[in-house]
């Protein structure tokens, strides 16, 4: 089979070598998914409000990630993202409805129950938008760039998102005090 012992040391070489940049690939890979697994589960999770929803976003970006690169980044990991929230939700911008000056004023503190249910009655486009930048810290031409839409478009959205939050917040359950 082999001509010469040299032969097979060449052949168990590349063997050796295969193997070794496959377990590099593979240890790079977890390495990027454990670095961006809970951020990318977080957002995925307020998106939805679902844990089972937010585990198929996070497998199907991980799944798109890994098949476009071998050596992915975080910048990849969001646009994978983003385009799992693309394909699953509506991200066109909606006006938030009008309202008499004042009444967003809440004038009490907000629970975090609350404050996830209003989140989850936002459309998609300004969940996505305030979970980027008042959660995760998400520069504003950071998000213009990652959606690809103007940054000028993306603060007007994101004021639309805060106003529109602090309306379901302000008509919401009566406050924690009362309630007792």
């Amino acid at each position: 089979m082999f001509h010469s012992e040299r032969d097979f040391s060449l052949l168990t070489n590349r063997v050796t070598a295969t193997q070794a940049a496959e377990q590099s690939v593979a240890q790079r890979q977890r390495d990027v998914f454990e670095s961006h697994r809970h951020r990318a589960f977080s957002l995925a999770f307020y998106m939805t409000g679902n844990e089972l929803e937010a585990e198929e976003i996070l497998t199907e970006t991980f799944v798109r990630v890994f098949q476009r690169s071998e050596h992915p980044n975080a910048g990849d990991v969001d646009a994978s993202l983003i385009g799992e929230f693309r394909e699953r939700f509506s991200l066109e911008p909606e006006l938030p409805p009008a309202s008499p000056a004042g009444e967003h004023a809440l004038g009490r503190n907000v629970r975090r129950t609350e404050l996830e249910a209003a989140l989850l009655e936002l459309p998609a486009n300004e969940r996505l938008l305030f979970l980027l930048r008042d959660v995760e810290g998400y520069p504003p031409e950071g998000i213009a760039a990652l959606l690809g839409i103007p940054q000028p478009e993306v603060q007007r959205m994101l004021l639309s998102a805060r106003l529109r939050l602090c309306q379901k917040l302000a008509l919401s359950t009566k406050p924690a005090f009362e309630a007792a």
